[in-house]
């Protein structure tokens, strides 16, 4: 299992959080995309929609499966990517970068607080 980026936090459901500025950026994390295959398409909110922690967000499609997408914290969309309609394979080569998918502007910035670090990540992949 390769380590993940520790200036990361991260979900029981592999979703990454990052710090943007005042937002929040997401994405999933490779053990996800490990898991997924090859990505054919992500459906994503639009800018100024509502997310809530722990409730779907979008969806996410890959020659295995179709999966929702969970929000890492609750707050506003305040940035879609949209070049991952025409490319969404990005997520597959550079899940961490290219790949980010939203950003919210968190309600409740204690919220980021209960997420795992990547040390608790690492553990909750490697029991799976």
């Amino acid at each position: 299992m390769t380590g993940f980026p520790s200036d990361l936090r991260y979900t029981n459901d592999h979703e990454w959080l990052k710090a943007q500025g005042t937002s929040w950026r997401v994405g999933i994390t490779q053990f996800a995309v490990d898991q997924l295959g090859d990505i054919t398409l992500v459906d994503l909110p639009k800018e100024g929609d509502l997310v809530t922690k722990g409730q779907r967000f979008g969806t996410i499609e890959s020659v295995k499966s179709v999966s929702d997408l969970y929000a890492p914290v609750s707050g506003r969309v305040t940035a879609v990517n949209a070049a991952l309609k025409d490319a969404p394979e990005s997520v597959n080569s550079d899940p961490y970068g290219a790949g980010w998918m939203i950003e919210i502007e968190a309600d409740e910035s204690s919220e980021v607080d209960e997420l795992l670090s990547a040390a608790d990540y690492t553990t909750h992949v490697s029991a799976q």
